[in-house]
């Protein structure tokens, strides 16, 4: 069983820190959003699912036990983490600080799971503005109604809840 922390190449303390909680973290939130072939894996609207879901499962795992679990078994966990009326962004701020306070900022997995976070607030996306009008103007479709900038975080929040929805 893998456990949260610095885990080594070498079998000892000393080598080379790989983050397997976070890599662990990223592989089940694709494998979520593949299976819920809710867009192009290639695409910007993917990545910020992939990142917002695995920021959710990674900062859930209070047990440090993250890579030996059943996923099915915390599916209900992340589900409620990422509704609609959750105060989500505050939750990861939250705990980024506490298990930076745990596990130091050298930790690898922190590192990884820090930079998915600022890639999610500071990119912006295209995105269909839901406030809009329904309907929008006559004779456009859905792609060529009105669209704003939307921080990724706030697309790629509704897509990780999907996603585990459809699993």
């Amino acid at each position: 069983m893998l456990h949260r922390g610095h885990e080594s190449t070498d079998g000892g303390g000393d080598g080379l820190s790989v983050p397997m909680a976070w890599l662990y973290a990223e592989y089940v939130a694709d494998e979520l959003l593949r299976g819920g072939d809710l867009m192009p894996p290639t695409s910007f609207e993917f990545r910020a699912g992939r990142y917002a879901l695995a920021l959710t499962v990674f900062l859930s795992d209070t047990d440090g036990q993250l890579c030996g679990v059943e996923v099915v078994s915390r599916l209900e966990t992340w589900l409620s983490l990422t509704a609609y009326d959750q105060p989500w962004r505050e939750w990861v701020r939250e705990r980024l600080a506490e298990t930076a306070g745990r596990s130091g900022d050298a930790d690898p997995d922190l590192a990884l799971a820090r930079a998915a976070w600022r890639w999610l607030q500071d990119t912006e996306l295209l995105a269909p503005d839901l406030n809009s009008v329904p309907g929008g103007a006559p004779g456009t479709g859905e792609d060529e109604g009105p669209k704003v900038w939307t921080p990724a975080w706030q697309l790629g929040l509704p897509l990780g809840h999907l996603a585990i929805h459809l699993f």
